[in-house]
């Protein structure tokens, strides 16, 4: 089951609030139904709730990248056959190929998503033999043991139920000797947008939903990575705050990277309205700060014969 209590960054009457809305999903078994949550988020993901997605490399592609950096920076990929998951539209697949590695695989759980990544592709004149994109869901990767000399995963891992698992998919379809690297959100991850946002919607729409963003410390992310028999740790963790010059601008952001699934839990004919007073209070609050808090690790898959944690997943040959 889902942790019940919230891992990030809040002002004490939204953690409160937060934290209430986790213990009455625990008593109605609502935090249980993991496949839910992912249905949520991929249908947030595919603009089911905001049209605001659809605008996600306008409005926030640089922002991701910057992201995507920091975690490459750590990292050879020259002559890398590399997976990567929770691909989005391709921040991390494209970078990696501008660096040298000889293939890459994306996979994400939106097919909007993958659909501008192919487009970005093609726009480039990548074929197949260097870059692909398929609808994965990370908790499990329909890929062999083994099939990948490195498996990447930027800024997704917090919006996964079963976090673990998905980075035991990770490790079981890299290649032994091979590299595992996770970009996480961190505790103070947009929390500005995220606070804002939690009092600006009507709460009764929400009673009793555990929202489905589990931000990770580092040393949550270094036990689950461990844990999975990853060997050769290695940490970074960076923060930086991004100023908008408006709220709107702040808002538009959050909402287009974000995905706005929590919205699912709305009445079909409140979403528009609830998303315009969301807005409203951005600007009226002057909600201009957004913060990026990655944490990144790296490890080693050992060798043949050691062990690599637990097999979730398929095992396509």
């Amino acid at each position: 089951m889902p942790r019940l209590f919230w891992t990030g960054k809040l002002t004490l009457p939204m953690a409160v609030l937060v934290n209430a809305n986790g213990v009455l999903a625990a008593l109605t078994g609502s935090c249980r139904k993991t496949d839910e949550m992912t249905r949520r988020v991929k249908r947030g993901y595919e603009a089911a709730f905001s049209d605001h997605v659809r605008h996600y490399d306008d409005l926030g592609l640089r922002f991701q990248l910057k992201a995507a950096r920091e975690q490459l920076d750590e990292i050879d990929v020259r002559g890398r056959t590399i997976l990567d998951v929770g691909c989005g539209t391709g921040a991390i697949s494209f970078l990696a190929l501008e660096r040298g590695a000889a293939r890459m695989t994306g996979g994400d759980i939106s097919k909007l998503m993958l659909e501008m990544a192919e487009k970005k592709a093609s726009a480039l004149g990548l074929g197949a033999d260097r870059v692909s994109f398929q609808e994965v869901d990370a908790q499990d990767l329909p890929f062999a043991d083994g099939t990948f000399d490195m498996v990447l995963a930027g800024q997704t891992l917090g919006l996964v139920p079963d976090q673990r698992r998905a980075i035991a998919e990770m490790v079981r379809v890299c290649r032994p000797g091979g590299l595992v690297c996770v970009s996480a959100h961190g505790p103070e991850h947009y929390w500005e947008a995220i606070d804002a946002s939690f009092r600006a919607v009507p709460k009764r729409y929400v009673l009793g939903y555990r929202l489905e963003f589990w931000p990770v410390s580092e040393k949550a992310l270094r036990a689950m990575m461990a844990g999975c028999g990853l060997e050769d740790l290695r940490f970074k963790r960076v923060i930086w705050r991004n100023v908008f010059p408006t709220g709107g601008e702040a808002f538009d952001f959050f909402a287009a990277i974000s995905g706005s699934f929590w919205y699912e839990r709305f009445p079909p004919d409140r979403i528009g309205p609830t998303v315009e007073r969301t807005r409203r209070h951005f600007v009226d609050k002057r909600v201009t700060q957004v913060t990026d808090d990655v944490v990144i690790c790296q490890g080693q898959k050992p060798w043949r014969g050691a062990s690599v944690g637990p097999r979730h997943g398929r095992g396509r040959p």
